[in-house]
């Protein structure tokens, strides 16, 4: 496998320069490459229109019988119930164990790690108001499965993804594409390396790098009752609890097994030799499918 990974991107003219870049995200179906661009442009360039609603009406075309698939599911607020009251008593539990032990570290990734994951997704649901019908109760219920991840996020998360759902691939608005200083350091090995386990940073901080959000008052909600859960378990269980929380986050989007999914979803790999393909200015797709026992754990 090459150390080359490549992106679909959208390009909002034919005549805008792209960026370099070693990661991505966005499926397209077919991608047209300027004669012009130069062999170091990490980016498939496509001028297609955004796939998401075209592919939506195919399948509902095709099969009918998938819209009652759709709408709110009853089950996701009993599993985040769950999920959070497992971590809360994960993290009491381990409120007098050192951080820096095979105990403690253990139960972050093994334990934790998963179930913040879980969470993590659990939120993306929510912010498709998945789990409720009353929009205001989705926002709600996301701040509330955001208290053992431990950082507030699920309020920008949401704003950010729907951008990203409606301008899959679109340069300056899909924050999932990577930024040009993620080209520069990532496009080696040992880059991709170093991405894999630190990506739960570049998830977090690069949508802030790319354009800022207005501030609402779910934002504030948001921070104000992540700071108040994590100042009262830090008063009643010590610090280590709250560090189980936050190892536990960074180990969901780290070289953990559930976190397969950030792979699967946003990356391009290289043609392997002896691949076919019906067109060759068609890039490998972006996403892949997986159909194992993970999926319990991950909404999928």
């Amino acid at each position: 496998m090459s150390s080359s990974v490549s992106t679909t991107t959208v390009a909002p003219s034919r005549h805008r320069r792209p960026q370099d870049s070693a990661t991505g995200s966005g499926e397209l179906k077919r991608a047209t490459l300027a004669a012009d661009r130069p062999d170091s442009d990490r980016f498939f360039w496509a001028y297609t229109e955004e796939p998401h609603r075209t592919r939506r009406q195919a399948i509902i075309k095709a099969h009918p019988e998938v819209t009652k698939l759709c709408g709110p599911e009853p089950l996701t607020k009993y599993l985040v119930f769950a999920v959070v009251t497992l971590q809360i008593g994960c993290a009491y539990l381990l409120r007098n164990t050192a951080v820096f032990s095979w105990p403690f570290f253990l139960t972050a990734y093994i334990v934790g790690a998963t179930a913040n994951q879980n969470l993590f997704l659990a939120i993306h649901e929510i912010s498709h108001n998945l789990a409720f019908r009353s929009p205001l109760a989705n926002r709600l219920f996301a701040v509330f499965a955001n208290l053992p991840i431990g950082i507030p996020y699920s309020a920008s998360f949401r704003p950010y993804h729907l951008t990203h759902h409606k301008s899959l691939g679109v340069d300056g608005l899909d924050t999932d594409l990577p930024t040009a200083l993620e080209a520069i350091f990532l496009d080696s090995i040992l880059g991709k390396a170093f991405f894999a386990t630190f990506q739960i940073l570049f998830y977090a901080l690069r949508p802030m790098m790319v354009y800022q959000l207005p501030l609402t008052r779910i934002h504030a909600f948001n921070v104000v009752t992540q700071l108040a859960f994590d100042y009262l378990l830090v008063q009643y269980a010590g610090g280590k609890a709250l560090a189980y929380l936050i190892m536990s986050s960074f180990l969901a989007g780290s070289l953990h097994p559930c976190a397969g999914h950030f792979i699967a979803e946003h990356y391009v790999f290289d043609p392997q030799p002896g691949s076919s393909t019906k067109d060759p200015l068609a890039p490998p797709p972006e996403t892949y499918s997986y159909y194992g026992p993970l999926n319990i754990l991950t909404y999928n």
